[in-house]
């Protein structure tokens, strides 16, 4: 259902360097990208995130309530992603816990651009 997301950044070089190692994590890469938008997934056959330069070219503003959500496939990847994330320079949002007991594990950053990433584990 979900092709890509797409968040803005301030510095493109900065970003990327902390997204692909970030992303690195779970087999994901950058597939392809422009000088303002770079697109990071596992195939091109699958949802992607994508990080921009704004198309108006006026600064980056995190949005308040958005979120991106990122499958960790296991608490302890998600443990690893929460990890990784604040070692690139990301801030805590919320350490990873049990959030539903039973059916929701999450961990929660905000990257170098105070966008707000969820990584997660969901079973049901």
């Amino acid at each position: 259902m979900l092709g890509y997301t797409t968040i803005g950044v301030n510095d493109m070089a900065r970003a990327e360097e902390f997204y692909g190692a970030l992303l690195a994590e779970i087999g994901a890469s950058q597939l392809f990208g422009q000088d303002r938008i770079k697109f990071y997934g596992t195939g091109m056959d699958g949802a992607m995130l994508a990080i921009c330069i704004p198309y108006d070219e006026q600064p980056q503003h995190r949005g308040n309530g958005n979120m991106i959500a990122i499958p960790g496939g296991g608490r302890e990847s998600v443990d690893k992603l929460y990890a990784k994330a604040i070692e690139l320079g990301a801030t805590d949002e919320g350490e990873p816990g049990e959030r539903v007991p039973g059916v929701f594990y999450g961990a929660y950053v905000r990257d170098l651009d105070g966008n707000k990433i969820c990584f997660y584990e969901m079973t049901m």
